[in-house]
C-alpha cells in the first residue's frame, strides 16, 4: 500500500463514497476522511480491497497523506457545511494545492470561495458531478470549473474516472473559470426538471387521454427509446412504470404520493435565468409543478370546481395518438435544451467565462442524467457554428420541430378539451411561437407603460426613444 495519496476524498455520504471508490479501482491511491469517523471505518471494511485507500482520522492526518500538489475533494452539503470544511482543511493547505468542491454549490458562492483562495494561493475547483450515486461509482459526467492550471493537474484523473460517451471520449472539460462549472452544472439540472416534466405530461396524456395502463405505457417508452427519444430518462421512465408494488401488486405509480420533490437546483435556474433576461419558460413550468403538486391543500380546495367529461379513444385513435404525443414530445424537449443552452451562453457573456457549448454537449452525451442520443447532434451543431443563437437556428433541429408541429398543437388541442394540464408541452410550444412570430404584443406593452409611467418606447421608422403626452394633446417628443 502507498504512503502517499495522489487524491484525497472528505465526505463519505453515498456520492463521496462512490467517488473515492472510483478513483481507487482506478488506480489511484485515496485518501479518505469524515467528520464521523465510523463512516471512514466502514468505507474501509466495505469496500478496502477495491483498491489503495489511505484512511484520515483528523484533518492535519488527511492532509498529510496527500502529495503535493494536494488534490483534495470535498463532498458535503451546500451551503455553510460546505465553508466550514473549507475553513478547516485550507489552513493547512500550501501555495498550489487544490480544493475541489463536488457537491451541487450555488456558482456565486463558488465564485466566492474561489476569489478569497486565489489570493491565498490555492486552487479552488468547483465541479459539477452528474449521474447520481452509480454514475460517481461507475463514470459521471463532470463539469471542473477553476483555473487552467488546476485543471492540467486535476484533469487527467477526471478524465480517468468519468463516463465515456459511444465514440469513448471521455465526459468531462475545463468549462471555465471560478463558477464556470457549477454554473452549468445548476443548468443541467435545470434541463433535467423540464426533462422529468415532459416525460410525466407524455405519460398522463398516454393514460388519461389515449386509456393506456401504465404496463402498456412502459411498452410505449421502450419503443421511444429506441428511436432519436433514447435516452437515461426514457429508459428508467419504462422501468418505473413496468414495476408493481410488491404488497398490493398494484402499478407502483398508484400507490406513490403526487408531491414531487426538489433540492434547489431548478430554482435557481429560472432565478437566474431572471437576472440574466434569458427566457426559460418550460424549465419554470417544470419547477412550478413540482411546487404546484405539493400544495395539497390547495389541490384538495380545487377538486370540486367543474372539467370537461372524459372522451376515450378507441384502440386505432389511441395508437395515433401515442404518435403524437412522441412528436410533441420530442419538440418539446428541443425547446428545453435551447433554453438551457441559451442560459448557459448568457452566464458566460456575463461573466467572460467562454464556454464551448459543444463541449458542454459532449461531456452530457454520457453518466449524466440527461444523457440521450440527440445530444450528439447539439454537439455537431455548435461545432459547425460555435455562434448559433439557438438550436431552433440549426436547420435540422428546425426542420424535425417544423414537421412536429401539427402534433404537437394537437396533443395541446386534445389535452385542453380532456382537462389534462400540460404547462411543459404549453409553456414549449408558446416559445417556439413566440420566437417565429413576426410581430409580437409587446408593443402595446410598450405603450402601456409609457402611458402610466412615461417609461418611453422605440419606433419601427426611426432611431431614438420617445414619448406621448397621454395626459395632454396626445404629441410625441423625443425623449
Amino acid at each position: 500500500m502507498s504512503t502517499s495519496a495522489q487524491i484525497g476524498v472528505t465526505g463519505l455520504a453515498v456520492m463521496g463514497r462512490n467517488l473515492a471508490r472510483n478513483f481507487a479501482r482506478n488506480g489511484y491511491t485515496v485518501a479518505v476522511h469524515n467528520r464521523t469517523v465510523s463512516r471512514t471505518q466502514a468505507l474501509m471494511n466495505e469496500f478496502g480491497d477495491e483498491g489503495d485507500f489511505i484512511a484520515a482520522e483528523s484533518a492535519k492526518e488527511f492532509v498529510a497523506a496527500l502529495e503535493r500538489p494536494r488534490r483534495l475533494v470535498i463532498m458535503v452539503k451546500a451551503g455553510g457545511p460546505t465553508d466550514a470544511v473549507i475553513h478547516e482543511f485550507s489552513p493547512l493547505l500550501e501555495s498550489g494545492d487544490m480544493i475541489i468542491d463536488g457537491g451541487n454549490a450555488h456558482f456565486e458562492d463558488t465564485r466566492r470561495r474561489e476569489k478569497e483562495l486565489r489570493d491565498r494561493g490555492i486552487h479552488f475547483v468547483g465541479t459539477g458531478i452528474s449521474g447520481g450515486e452509480e454514475g460517481a461509482l461507475h463514470g459521471p459526467s463532470i463539469m471542473p470549473g477553476g483555473s487552467p492550471e488546476s485543471y492540467a493537474s486535476l484533469g487527467p484523473m477526471l478524465e480517468k474516472i468519468s463516463a465515456k460517451a459511444p465514440d469513448g471520449a471521455p465526459c468531462v472539460t475545463h468549462v471555465g473559470p471560478d463558477g464556470a462549472g457549477h454554473f452549468v452544472k445548476m443548468v443541467h439540472n435545470g434541463i433535467e426538471y423540464a426533462d422529468m416534466q415532459l416525460i410525466a405530461e407524455a405519460y398522463q396524456l398516454l393514460r388519461d387521454v389515449a386509456g393506456y395502463s401504465p404496463a402498456q405505457i412502459a411498452d410505449i417508452f421502450r419503443t421511444w427509446n429506441q428511436g432519436r427519444l433514447d435516452s437515461y430518462l426514457i429508459e428508467i421512465t419504462a422501468e418505473v412504470l413496468s414495476h408493481k408494488d410488491v404488497m398490493t401488486d398494484q402499478p407502483f405509480v398508484d400507490v406513490v404520493q403526487d408531491q414531487a420533490e426538489q433540492k434547489g437546483t431548478g430554482r435557481w435556474t429560472v432565478q437566474i435565468a431572471l437576472d440574466l433576461g434569458v427566457p426559460v419558460s418550460g424549465i419554470a413550468e417544470a419547477v412550478f409543478a413540482r411546487s404546484l403538486s405539493g400544495h395539497t391543500d390547495l389541490r384538495r380546495a380545487a377538486r370540486g370546481l367543474a372539467g370537461p367529461k372524459p372522451q376515450p379513444l378507441d384502440r386505432t385513435e389511441a395508437g395515433r395518438f401515442a404518435d403524437q404525443v412522441e412528436q410533441a414530445l420530442y419538440a418539446s424537449k428541443i425547446v428545453s435544451y435551447t433554453q438551457g443552452f441559451h442560459e448557459i451562453a448568457a452566464g458566460s457573456q456575463e461573466y467572460g467565462w467562454d464556454i464551448d457549448l459543444g463541449a458542454i454537449a459532449s461531456i452530457w452525451r454520457g453518466g449524466c442524467i440527461i444523457r440521450a442520443a440527440f445530444l450528439d447532434r447539439i454537439r455537431t451543431a455548435y461545432g459547425a457554428r460555435p455562434d448559433l443563437p439557438s438550436l431552433l437556428a440549426d436547420h435540422g433541429f428546425a426542420r424535425e420541430i417544423g414537421s412536429a408541429q401539427d402534433d404537437w398543437r394537437a396533443v395541446l388541442v386534445a389535452a385542453t378539451q380532456q382537462g389534462v394540464p400540460t404547462p411543459g408541452f404549453s409553456a414549449a410550444l408558446a416559445y417556439y411561437d413566440a420566437l417565429r412570430a413576426e410581430r409580437l404584443p409587446a408593443a402595446l406593452t410598450q405603450g402601456q407603460r409609457d402611458f402610466f409611467g412615461a417609461h418611453t418606447y422605440r419606433r419601427t421608422d426611426r432611431e431614438g426613444s420617445f414619448h406621448t403626452r397621454w395626459g395632454g394633446d396626445r404629441s410625441e417628443i423625443p425623449a
